[in-house]
């Protein structure tokens, strides 16, 4: 089977934002970059299902040049080539980055099996473009996978629905959306990123669209850091702090 992984350059997420000048994005200039989680778990899931069943495994990432380091880490941990569609750095909206995707998938001449996005990126969050590839490919969908099998022809997926798990199953071709936990992601070895160097990374450079979103602003939540109250000293204290935990409910 063949199988396309589909991941996005994101800022580390341990790391102190801040706004550029016009307060429209982030200011990238002093932040790391690295994969999603949920996207890290969706390479996982495509280097699995192909050392069980056989094919190729391809990655595919929209970004500026640097996002090379991001596919060479996917190659390092099994994924067999990969795609770069170079952008000048302006951020894409999710229908214009599905439409390059779904372009992207028809000039690689592959007809993949099995296309996997992480849920959601861990910057804008928008849930969307593996949905609409899917549309545009008129392929059937699930989202939100704790758990991806394939059997027979068949996709199986399954998803926490409170105590329980969903169960769903649809047939190839099809496209996934899976979240963190859905496989443990491996790290990439010293002869893993050897052997990614000499992998092929195939470059294109597609053509913004228009975009039908427009951004007004951009906001950074107030942090509010740790904080300490003195509740008193003596006996005056250790009553005061009786009457936090019956607040609380402990006592």
């Amino acid at each position: 089977m063949e199988i396309l992984v589909c991941i996005k350059r994101v800022p580390l997420s341990g790391a102190k934002f801040s706004l550029t000048a016009d307060g429209r994005d982030i200011d990238t200039s002093r932040l790391g970059f690295t994969v999603s989680p949920h996207e890290e778990c969706a390479v996982e899931v495509a280097v699995r299902l192909v050392e069980q069943h056989g094919g190729s495994t391809t990655v595919l990432s929209l970004g500026v040049e640097d996002a090379e380091e991001q596919i060479r880490d996917a190659l390092a941990v099994g994924i067999d080539e990969g795609i770069l569609l170079v952008t000048d750095g302006e951020e894409w909206d999710a229908q214009a980055t599905a439409g390059a995707i779904v372009d992207a998938i028809a000039e690689s001449g592959k007809s993949f099996d099995l296309i996997l996005f992480g849920n959601e990126s861990a910057d804008a969050s928008g849930n969307q473009v593996g949905i609409r590839v899917a549309h545009a490919l008129s392929r059937p969908t699930l989202s939100g996978l704790k758990g991806v099998q394939v059997s027979d022809g068949v996709l199986v997926g399954e998803r926490p629905a409170g105590s329980v798990r969903e169960v769903f199953e649809v047939s190839l071709p099809a496209v996934a959306t899976v979240k963190d936990g859905a496989a443990i992601p491996r790290y990439p070895s010293v002869p893993g990123r050897i052997r990614a160097k000499k992998k092929p990374v195939h470059r294109s450079t597609p053509t913004r669209p228009l975009s039908l979103l427009a951004k007004q602003s951009v906001s950074v939540p107030e942090s509010v850091g740790k904080q300490t109250k003195i509740l008193g000293s003596g006996p005056e204290g250790i009553s005061a702090l009786v009457d936090v935990f019956r607040s609380i409910g402990v006592i």
